[in-house]
């Protein structure tokens, strides 16, 4: 049994956000990259399941789409315990030619689960485990929240309105994971660092895939007003603002 983890590379939830070229382009200068917490966590549990398996899934690889500059990223998955790696050798423009892409990279290649994370941290966009899942013609199960292998058949809790969903799955499949897959990501160690360098990582061409989204500028959010300190005993000044400035009562 093979397990292919979908990665993103993004920014570091501290990064302080910047445009440049009048607000068209995403300024990286500076910019600490990390894989995507939904996808590390997602690799945790791949690697759990390689574990516990008794031999039965005796590969778990990492694909992702970018250019060269990704790769330090992709070795650190590979750090935590992926045994190879695949980079589609692509600047992407939006979900769905990252899913196109991904989905034409391992077509051929026999993977039984194919994990992604619900969403990438930058985007939020919540696309590419289900197109790729469609680009590939097979079963997706979504907000999963536990994945097991149980006699041959995967078996998945999601959360839905009220509760939660038991489901299993005959493979291949995708899952889209979200928080609760596992309980923290691995960290890398020592060992796994220096065994990181000699691991196989395949750089493919990527395919030809219509573009689908323009993006035409960036904006920032409005900047939060500035906090107002009130006299706990002035109770009268807080109604008033209150109902004349928030607007609330």
């Amino acid at each position: 049994m093979k397990i292919l983890i979908c990665i993103s590379n993004v920014p570091d939830t501290t990064t302080k956000i910047r445009f440049v070229d009048d607000n068209t382009k995403f300024d990286i200068n500076g910019v600490q990259w990390i894989i995507n917490p939904w996808d590390e966590l997602a690799l945790t549990r791949a690697l759990q399941l390689k574990e516990s398996s008794g031999g039965a899934v005796e590969k778990v690889s990492v694909i992702t789409v970018g250019p060269k500059s990704v790769e330090p990223t992709i070795r650190k998955a590979l750090a935590i315990g992926a045994d190879d790696a695949i980079r589609v050798d692509a600047e992407s423009e939006d979900a769905y030619e990252v899913a196109n892409l991904i989905a034409d990279a391992v077509k051929d290649e026999g993977y039984d689960i194919i994990i992604a994370g619900i969403e990438s941290s930058d985007y939020n966009g919540s696309a590419v485990g289900g197109m790729v899942a469609e680009f590939l013609g097979l079963p997706s199960v979504s907000a999963v929240s536990s994945l097991d292998i149980e006699n041959g058949e995967v078996v998945v809790k999601r959360e839905i309105d009220g509760g939660s969903e038991v489901m299993t799955s005959q493979l291949p499949f995708v899952a889209i994971v979200q928080k609760g897959i596992a309980l923290e990501p691995r960290i890398p160690s020592m060992r796994g660092i220096m065994m990181a360098r000699k691991k196989p990582l395949n750089v493919i061409e990527p395919a030809e895939v219509p573009l689908m989204t323009e993006y035409v500028s960036y904006e920032l959010p409005p900047a939060k007003a500035a906090c107002k300190m009130i006299d706990p005993e002035n109770v009268k000044e807080l109604v008033n603002l209150l109902h004349t400035e928030a607007k609330v009562i």
